[in-house]
């Protein structure tokens, strides 16, 4: 069992241990959790899961940081334009916590590459912008038995859920794949919104790592960050879904 690393560790944490004690900051730092885009909403959850001391983080998005992106990715700065995203993220993430492992990889969610990182971690928080990667990634959880924090906003909207394979929905429970016509880059984002998306996402996978509270697993959150309305619906896996159930086994 890993140790905190003494008084060091100890006094970083000393305001969240009276939440988790010792024993659920231990398992932070004995966890692995694959963060799939760390765009606005992904961001705010690896910062967040950094600052918290999440032992290994690996993180998954393409390209580069362009002026765009700037409203809202608060791991990017003006000064980081034209460089490649993920590893400008990377350092820092390791600037805000250098006892978090970092693992990054500049590459789209597609099945066989990713699933090594997927493998991995012991939760994962889906944070893409398109369709496609999101199946994807639903496919390899659902595959390797990964639960999986679905977090997604747009506009002032957002929902969240906790899918764990076998339990509750998959991705394709509630969306079955039928390709819907999406663009990816023009959908509207307001920073604030991304960012509590984002936190609530980390939120989520510290309370599965650590047993604290309650999870929405199996539970589909919805919040408005533009009138603060939310309600939650209890969701429930389709058992002719093409990805988890009898209809997705050969």
């Amino acid at each position: 069992m890993e140790q905190l690393a003494g008084g060091a560790e100890l006094e970083r944490y000393a305001r969240q241990l009276k939440l988790l004690g010792e024993d659920g900051q231990r398992a932070l730092k004995e966890a692995t959790v694959m963060v799939a885009g760390i765009g606005g909403l992904g961001g705010t959850a690896a910062l967040y899961l950094a600052a918290a001391g999440v032992g290994r983080l690996i993180l998954a998005h393409e390209g580069i940081i362009l002026p765009p992106d700037l409203n809202r990715q608060i791991l990017m700065d003006s000064g980081s334009l034209g460089m490649e995203r993920i590893s400008t993220a990377a350092a820092q993430l390791k600037r805000l916590n250098p006892h978090v492992e970092i693992e990054g990889y500049n590459a789209k969610i597609e099945y066989e590459r990713a699933k090594p990182w997927v493998e991995s971690a012991d939760i994962v928080i889906d944070a893409r912008y398109d369709f496609p990667e999101r199946y994807a990634l639903n496919r390899l959880c659902v595959d390797t038995a990964t639960p999986m924090v679905e977090a997604a906003m747009y506009g002032f909207e957002i929902s969240l859920t906790t899918m764990i394979p076998g339990q509750t929905p998959c991705l394709e429970c509630l969306y079955p794949d039928v390709q819907p016509q999406w663009e990816p880059f023009g959908f509207p984002v307001l920073g604030a919104t991304s960012g509590i998306a984002g936190c609530l996402a980390a939120l989520e996978a510290v309370k599965w790592i650590t047993g604290v509270g309650t999870t929405y697993a199996g539970v589909m959150h919805r919040f408005s960050s533009l009138d603060f309305a939310c309600y939650s619906v209890t969701i429930t896996r389709n058992p002719n879904c093409a990805c988890c159930g009898e209809g997705g086994k050969p």
